[in-house]
């Protein structure tokens, strides 16, 4: 049972936890918000916080200025409308209950958003059960168990020691996420160890301590967005990226920073919202300029800013975001790959295949999409080769080409499961096949492509692949690889 005047709260909190998190990947502060909505500093502080609430002009204004498409105000007018439900609940004597959906605890600013379909309430202890959401994660030799249990049980004052075997934890997450077929099995698991990282950072903790707690909990945040963009879930894997991004920056870790920005650009690049986009790579790559020089961070924010630059048309500076990310090969003294960091340039022949697709150019395309295609060591990567041959084969008004490649990437599609990657990349296929569709055999594909993506689609459990640059055709056209 939850209190009313708490519930009402709790809402107010997520609403400005909301706008918070649309501001900080924004280049707009407290203060910047504050002049264009007539509020003070202070007031815009009050409001992330949840303890002011303006009307809808405000956030009207906030929508508009931080290019939100609607999802701030939206979610504002969901809160009057569900404070009016509580407030009648309450007038008529009735029970407000935390399952009711007027009155479920939203997301706070600190921990992962909850999935609808596996909606479980987590809290920290709930971290011991690891052992059961991923088999064998704790029983790894260099995993401290009673460490764990112990910190869990106990978050206050963590020594340097535990939080290493957080980090080992981290990354151990991100290897099962790499090695498993449902990305989303991982979900649970993270988010646990998101809040027991989360449960500590509300403790008194040393500075340098608080420091590497912040860099963790950037860290798992991105492995949560990851998995949720693969499931279409946009809106909640922006919000994943934004706490990391917000966490990032209290570790002053730049590189983890810009890399949070840039997945965060892949929401607005699969909308084709390029702009935004290209607002928050530059950001990116002004963060990756401060960053360790040894890691790819600067080379993976200039690729896809390759695909931004193409999806504006403008092939120019494409080639030489592309050229940029080209140095990461002559790169001296390559740190080692991370979890949330594995560009290392090994597809960038792909990349700057599907760049020209984007910019109709099939006369450059073509040549070296064949080059990639014998290249492709998995089916994954192949059929991903194969939609951008497909949709040169359109551009040149070869049907043949168009049906032959578009039909290969379909069984690459039914033999990995890729609904995540390569059914988003099919379904962008279709309109392709529009100008061709009196061909039967074309009007044939276009219903393949509807079956595999039904069959395998991104909202079905268990069936979900995260794309990365990894697994997918590059860097640009998922998180890195």
């Amino acid at each position: 049972m939850a209190r009313t005047p708490e519930a009402i709260t709790e809402l107010r909190r997520a609403l400005g936890a909301a706008l918070r998190g649309y501001r900080e990947t924004s280049p707009l502060d407290q203060s910047a918000i504050g002049r264009i909505t007539a509020y003070s500093r202070t007031s815009i502080s009050h409001i992330e916080a949840g303890r002011q609430f303006p009307g809808r002009d405000f956030w009207e204004t906030t929508d508009r200025v931080l290019d939100a498409d609607g999802d701030l105000l939206a979610h504002f007018d969901r809160v009057v409308a569900d404070e009016k439900r509580i407030r009648i609940a309450e007038l008529h004597g009735a029970p407000v209950r935390r399952s009711d959906p007027a009155t479920r605890s939203p997301r706070s600013p600190g921990s992962p958003p909850d999935d609808d379909r596996h909606h479980d309430d987590v809290n920290r202890r709930e971290l011991l059960r690891l052992v059961a959401v991923t088999g064998s994660l704790l029983a790894i030799p260099a995993i401290d168990v009673d460490r764990v249990r112990h910190a869990a049980a106990h978050p206050r004052h963590l020594d340097p020691a535990t939080v290493d075997v957080y980090e080992r934890l981290n990354a151990e997450l991100w290897t099962r996420f790499a090695e498993s077929r449902s990305k989303r099995d991982v979900l649970p698991a993270a988010r646990r160890q998101l809040t027991a990282v989360n449960a500590s950072l509300n403790e008194p903790q040393p500075a340098d301590v608080h420091r590497r707690l912040c860099a963790l909990a950037g860290d798992l945040f991105q492995l949560c967005g990851e998995v949720l963009f693969d499931s279409d879930d946009y809106a909640d894997a922006a919000q994943c990226y934004a706490e990391a991004a917000h966490v990032s920056k209290e570790a002053r870790e730049f590189d983890l920073w810009a890399c949070a920005m840039t997945r965060h650009a892949f929401i607005s690049i699969y909308d084709r919202r390029y702009t935004h986009a290209a607002t928050l790579l530059d950001g990116a790559a002004q963060l990756a300029a401060r960053g360790d020089p040894t890691r790819t961070t600067r080379h993976w924010v200039a690729a896809v800013q390759a695909q931004t630059y193409a999806g504006l048309g403008n092939l120019p500076a494409c080639q030489r975001a592309l050229d940029r990310a080209e140095q990461v090969a002559g790169l001296p003294d390559m740190a080692p790959a991370t979890g949330w960091l594995r560009f290392e340039g090994s597809r960038l022949d792909e990349e700057r295949a599907s760049c020209l697709v984007t910019l109709r150019r099939p006369d450059l395309a073509e040549p070296a999409l064949d080059k990639a295609l014998g290249q492709a060591a998995s089916a994954r990567r192949r059929g991903s080769v194969l939609v951008d041959l497909a949709a040169v084969g359109a551009q040149r008004g070869d049907v043949d080409q168009l049906i032959m490649s578009g039909a290969a990437a379909v069984d690459s599609a039914r033999q990995t499961a890729s609904a995540g990657y390569l059914g988003r990349r099919l379904r962008d296929l279709r309109e392709h096949l529009v100008p061709f569709l009196g061909d039967r055999h074309v009007r044939y594909l276009d219903s393949r492509i509807t079956d595999v993506v039904t069959v395998f689609g991104p909202r079905q459990q268990g069936e979900s692949q995260c794309r990365t640059s990894r697994d997918g055709p590059s860097g640009m056209h998922g998180s890195p690889g």
